[in-house]
């Protein structure tokens, strides 16, 4: 799910979607405006899913999608090689997932992690 806000309501720490990626923000700055024009604002945000650095540029007043980030626990079923199948402690649904390299080594099955939600995607945050 997303939602649209203007450029100006948005802040440091906050998620903003960048050609189809959800992405967390980690600098904004604005410039004066010109003669004819209108301020415009420098967004730098990381993506959540692949890590990438991305900057986009756009006037205050522009609209542009926010990601609704559903953060949850869920706790890990099985591993099956670089997969592990959680149960979100919520829903009580299984799903499958990639485990991330930083915490491969760390699950067990019935330990608890955090995951996070965004555009259809899922990701382990903590464990």
């Amino acid at each position: 799910m997303k939602q649209m806000a203007e450029v100006r309501t948005l802040k440091v720490n906050r998620y903003v979607v960048i050609d189809d990626e959800p992405c967390k923000i980690v600098s904004i700055s604005t410039s004066k405006p010109g003669k004819h024009g209108e301020a415009k604002a420098r967004i730098e945000a990381i993506g959540v899913f692949d890590g990438q650095k991305r900057s986009v540029v756009h006037p205050v007043k522009h609209k542009v999608t926010v990601p609704l980030i559903d953060k949850r626990t869920a706790q890990v079923v099985a591993i099956m090689g670089d997969h592990v199948q959680l149960m979100d402690m919520e829903t009580y649904e299984t799903f499958d997932i990639a485990i991330p390299e930083e915490f491969k080594g760390q699950l067990q099955p019935g330990k608890e992690v955090s995951y996070l939600e965004a555009l259809g995607r899922k990701k382990i945050t903590r464990v």
